[in-house]
C-alpha cells in the first residue's frame, strides 16, 4: 500500500512538472512574434488608408432597349376568285406593279353576261306594264291590283338585273390597292374553285417591323418615337423606323407588349418576311452624369457613394458619404441624377477601408494620363461614330415626296423627319422618365 502511495504522488508531481514545462515554452515561443506583430500594427493604424477613384463624366446618352422582329407588308392581300370558273385572261406578269381597280384575273362570263341580256329584257317587259297599268288605272280600265303587281314584277326584274350584274362582275378580279403582283399559281384555261390562291398582291412602299418588349417598357412607349433597324440579310444599313401602334394588350404568356413600326421603303431594298434587329430609342439626354458602377454602395434600398473632397494637406482628399439618385444602369457604368456635379471624385475601390465621414485619405489610379484621355474618348465613341461612316458608304439617296409612314402621324405631334437608309441614328423625341431596368447607349461628349 505505502508503494502505491509513492507512485501516485510521483506521477502527479511528473504531470505537474510536464505541464509547467509546457507553459514556460509557449510563453518564451509566442512572446517575441507578440512584440513583433505589435510593433508594425502601430504605424498602419496612423497610416492613411489607401483608395481609387475617378470622376463624374458628362455624356451623351441614349436610353433605348432592344428586340427582334419581322418585316411585314404594309398591305398584303391573296387574290382568291368568289365563284367557281374557267380563267380566260391573266393581265399582269410576275412581280408587276399594278394600280388599284386594274382587272387582273378575267374568266370566262358568257353564260352571266347573257343572264344580264335576259334580265335586262325582263325589266324592259316589266316598265312597259307598270307604264301601262298606270295609264289604264287613271282611265279606270283595270283595278287597283293589277297596278300593284305590274309594280312588283317590276321590282323583281329589277333584282333580277341586279344580281345578274353582280354575278356578272365576280368573274373580274381587280387590284384592291397599289401594289406588287407576286408569282401566280395558276395559268389561262384553269378551271378554279371559289376561294382557290391566284396570286399575292403586296404593297412595300411602306413596310412595317413587328417587334415586342418586356412590359416594364409600356410606359415608356408613345407613338410617333423612333427606332433605328439593322437586318442581317443587308449588313452596314440602318434604318430609321416610325412607332406607328402599341398594341393595348400585354401577352400574358411572356409579359411582352406588341410594338409596330413603319419603315420608309420606296426604294424597295426591304421585304417582307426579313428578319431584323430593333434598337428602340426612348429618348437622349445630352448632359448625363455617369460614374463607374463599382462607386455605389448600396444600403437597403438607397443607394451611396464616397465623395472626396480636397484635403488641408497636398495630395490628401477628405471622405464625404453623400446619397444618390441613380438612373439608366449599363454595363460598368450608371447615370446619377441627383446627388453629384460634373467633375466631383467618387471612390471606385477601397469603400470598406473608409470607417466613418471625414477621413482623410491617399488617392492611386485615379484615372489615365491627361494625354492617354482623348484616345480614351475616341474608343469610346468609335461605336457611334463609326456607324454613321459605315452606313454613309452604303445608304442610298432619300427619295422624293412625302413619307408614307408619316401619314395619319398628325395628331401624334410633329414627327422626326426620316429617310429609307439613315446615317446613323435618327434623332429621338423628348426624353421620357428613365428607368434603371432600361438598357443604354452612352458615347463621350466632344469637347
Amino acid at each position: 500500500m505505502a508503494s502505491k502511495a509513492i507512485y501516485s504522488v510521483v506521477a502527479v508531481l511528473g504531470i505537474a512538472g510536464l505541464s509547467g514545462a509546457a507553459w514556460w515554452y509557449q510563453n518564451k515561443a509566442s512572446g517575441p512574434a507578440k512584440a513583433a506583430s505589435a510593433g508594425p500594427s502601430q504605424p498602419a493604424a496612423g497610416a492613411r488608408p489607401t483608395v481609387e477613384a475617378a470622376r463624374v463624366k458628362v455624356v451623351k446618352l441614349v436610353d433605348d432597349a432592344q428586340a427582334v422582329g419581322s418585316l411585314r407588308s404594309r398591305r398584303s392581300v391573296v387574290l382568291r376568285p368568289e365563284v367557281s370558273g374557267r380563267i380566260t385572261q391573266l393581265n399582269f406578269t410576275d412581280g408587276q406593279r399594278v394600280r388599284k381597280g386594274q382587272v387582273l384575273v378575267q374568266f370566262d362570263d358568257q353564260l352571266p353576261l347573257a343572264q344580264v341580256q335576259q334580265s335586262q329584257a325582263e325589266l324592259s317587259i316589266a316598265q312597259a306594264n307598270q307604264k301601262r297599268n298606270q295609264e289604264l288605272v287613271a282611265q279606270n280600265f283595270v283595278s287597283q291590283r293589277s297596278l300593284d303587281e305590274s309594280a312588283a314584277n317590276l321590282q323583281v326584274a329589277q333584282a333580277r338585273l341586279s344580281l345578274a350584274r353582280a354575278t356578272a362582275a365576280r368573274l373580274k378580279i381587280v387590284a384592291p390597292f397599289d401594289g406588287i403582283a407576286g408569282i401566280r399559281l395558276v395559268n389561262p384555261g384553269d378551271y378554279l374553285k371559289d376561294g382557290a390562291d391566284i396570286v399575292n398582291i403586296e404593297d412595300i412602299d411602306a413596310v412595317f417591323v413587328d417587334f415586342r418588349l418586356p412590359e416594364r417598357f409600356q410606359n415608356k412607349l408613345k407613338r410617333g418615337q423612333t427606332a433605328v433597324v439593322d437586318m442581317d440579310a443587308l449588313p452596314g444599313r440602318k434604318y430609321t423606323a416610325v412607332v406607328q401602334a402599341i398594341d393595348p394588350l400585354i401577352d400574358a404568356n411572356g409579359r411582352s407588349v406588341a410594338v409596330r413600326a413603319c419603315i420608309d421603303n420606296r426604294q424597295l431594298q426591304l421585304r417582307p418576311g426579313m428578319f431584323a434587329r430593333v434598337n428602340a430609342v426612348f429618348g437622349e439626354r445630352d448632359n448625363a452624369r455617369v460614374i463607374p458602377e463599382e462607386a455605389l454602395v448600396p444600403q437597403g434600398d438607397r443607394q451611396f457613394v464616397i465623395k472626396l473632397v480636397p484635403g488641408p494637406e497636398a495630395q490628401t482628399w477628405i471622405a464625404r458619404r453623400v446619397a444618390v439618385q441613380v438612373g439608366i444602369r449599363w454595363p460598368g457604368q450608371a447615370e446619377i441624377t441627383s446627388g453629384l456635379e460634373s467633375g466631383d471624385m467618387v471612390v471606385t475601390t477601397g469603400q470598406q477601408r473608409l470607417q466613418r465621414d471625414g477621413m482623410t485619405v491617399r488617392v492611386v489610379d485615379l484615372s489615365p494620363p491627361a494625354a492617354a484621355r482623348p484616345a480614351d474618348g475616341a474608343s469610346a465613341a468609335a461605336p457611334v461614330a463609326a456607324a454613321p461612316e459605315a452606313a454613309s458608304a452604303l445608304a442610298e439617296k432619300p427619295m422624293g415626296g412625302a413619307n408614307p409612314c408619316l401619314v395619319g402621324m398628325r395628331e401624334a405631334g410633329p414627327a422626326p423627319a426620316v429617310s429609307g437608309a439613315t446615317r446613323g441614328s435618327a434623332p429621338a423625341p423628348a426624353p421620357t422618365e428613365a428607368m434603371p431596368e432600361a438598357r443604354a447607349r452612352a458615347t463621350r461628349k466632344p469637347a
